[in-house]
Order: C-alpha cells, then sequence, then structure tokens
C-alpha cells in the first residue's frame, strides 16, 4: 500500500510534462489521454525498487506508450492509405532550456507546419525530435525507448531536425504573404474600401451562404471593427474578443493573392481548444 501511495504520488506530480509529452507526440488530445491512462496501468504494476529518476522513469514508460501508438497509426495508414486529421497544438516550453536556438525551436514548434510534418516523419524519429529538442532528454535515455545507441539517436534525431527545419523554411513565405492578405483584408473591411476588398477577393469567394466576390465584399464593407490580427493555430487569420475573451475565429482560404473562402467559427467550445496568438497590426509594428 505504502508503494502504491509512493507511485501514485509521483505519477501526479508528473502528469502535466507526461500528458505534453504524449500530446506532443501523438498530435492529439484523445490519444494524449489514452497515452496516459495505459502508462498509468503499467506504473501501477511496475517494481519501483530500483527506480531513481521517477520523472525520467514515468516519461521513458509514455514514450514507449506512445512510439507502439504511433507505429500502430502508421501501419493503418499504410493498410487504408488514408491520412488522420491534424488536431491544434500547444506550445511546450522545455525545462532548462533557454536562449536563441531554444527559442526558435519552440517558435517553429507551434502551428500547423510542425504537425503536417511530424505525421510523415517514422515513429523513432518522431520521438527522438520531440523528446530531445522539445523536453530536452538526453539521447541515451532515448536510445533505450527505441532500441539504438545514442550516437543512432542523436543521428536519427538530427534527420528529423532537418525535415522539420526545411518545412518551417518552406511555410514561412507562405505565412508572410498570407499574413498580408489577411491584414489588408481587415483594413479594407474597417475602412469601408469596397474596391480594395473586391481586389482581395476570388470572383467566386464563399462566406457561408454569400457567393461571389462583389456579395463578399458589399457584406464585409464596413465591418470586422473589432477583429484583431492573429495567428490560429500557427496560420494568420482574424479573432474578435469581447472583455478578452475569444468569440468568433476567422479563418482564410487563399489561393493564387486571393481569397477564396472565409470561415467564422463561434463555437466556444472549439475556439477554446485552439491555440491563438493576437498579432500587432502593422501600424503598431512601425
Amino acid at each position: 500500500m505504502v508503494e502504491q501511495d509512493w507511485i501514485g504520488a509521483r505519477f501526479a506530480e508528473h502528469q502535466d510534462r507526461l500528458h505534453a509529452v504524449a500530446y506532443r507526440m501523438l498530435g492529439s488530445r484523445g490519444e494524449a489521454e489514452d497515452a496516459v491512462q495505459e502508462a498509468w496501468l503499467r506504473v501501477s504494476r511496475a517494481d519501483t525498487d530500483q527506480v531513481e529518476n521517477p520523472g525520467g522513469w514515468l516519461t521513458t514508460i509514455v514514450a514507449r506508450v506512445c512510439l507502439n501508438m504511433l507505429e500502430a497509426r502508421r501501419n493503418r495508414r499504410e493498410e487504408s492509405a488514408g491520412a488522420l486529421p491534424a488536431e491544434p497544438q500547444a506550445s511546450v516550453r522545455p525545462p532548462g532550456q533557454d536562449g536563441p536556438e531554444a527559442e526558435a525551436l519552440l517558435a517553429d514548434s507551434v502551428g500547423v507546419a510542425l504537425t503536417v510534418v511530424l505525421d510523415q516523419l517514422a515513429p523513432a524519429e518522431r520521438l527522438a525530435f520531440v523528446l530531445h529538442d522539445v523536453f530536452a532528454v538526453s539521447f541515451a535515455e532515448i536510445g533505450t525507448i527505441i532500441d539504438r545507441s545514442p550516437t543512432a539517436a542523436r543521428q536519427i534525431a538530427s534527420r528529423a531536425r532537418r525535415r522539420v527545419q526545411g518545412a518551417a523554411d518552406a511555410s514561412d513565405a507562405a505565412r508572410s504573404a498570407k499574413r498580408e492578405i489577411v491584414e489588408a483584408f481587415l483594413a479594407a473591411a474597417r475602412g469601408g474600401d469596397f474596391a480594395a476588398l473586391l481586389d482581395l477577393l476570388a470572383p467566386d469567394a464563399v462566406v457561408g451562404d454569400l457567393r461571389g466576390g462583389q456579395e463578399v465584399a458589399t457584406f464585409f464593407t464596413g465591418r470586422a471593427q473589432g477583429a484583431r490580427l492573429a495567428l490560429v493555430d500557427g496560420v494568420p487569420a482574424a479573432v474578435w474578443s469581447h472583455l478578452g475573451r475569444p468569440k468568433a475565429v476567422i479563418t482564410f482560404t487563399v489561393d493564387s493573392d486571393k481569397i477564396t473562402h472565409i470561415d467564422v467559427n463561434t463555437d466556444l467550445d472549439r475556439i477554446q481548444d485552439i491555440d491563438i496568438i493576437v498579432l500587432p497590426a502593422d501600424k503598431e509594428r512601425r
């Protein structure tokens, strides 16, 4: 009973980190919950006499559970040739890491770009990259989880890091261009500039039941007064808030520098699960 109490206390102490590891590894809140629950079942049956570092031991168990889930997911994809939908990601600061390199990595680790490329990595690559670069787990520990030497684990993480960085670099230009388009749209809407709105919209633009650039431009002319430029799951968008709480998220689909679709999401349950960073407007940045 005393041992079970000790295990329960250590698990509760590290539970937030374990959830963060599982969430970043799997990219799904539901799967992360399942992984942590499975880890608890394993922990509750384990012999803890030789455990000297409870946090590292628990992280290893969760990581192994996640690795099994990633491998099973990959097998299902190969069988069905389908793709799992990505869910919103939240930024996690690796404990004990500071400085420009860590900050740059964390900036790259937020949003859709990382989610997409992580889903393309092999399970061992994803585990090595996430555990080392995001959670500062040593290559020696990672090697024991994936049954490789520390040197091999380092090489695997390095290969994954190059792919992640490449995806981030490729997405930077697209994000920058989209940000300018969204910012211009908001400015034109607030200023009542119908002609500017029409120029930003594709002829067949869609917003809800509205069809066509003319109809959409007419609707937004003079509107969006309280909307602010934001990153929504890492992608330029707009957010309308009331008393400091987001009440509506406006996302834009852009093709060939024209807005083809605008979606206005007012579902508060969904909004609270979205990663939102309000950005300064162009005049505020100067």
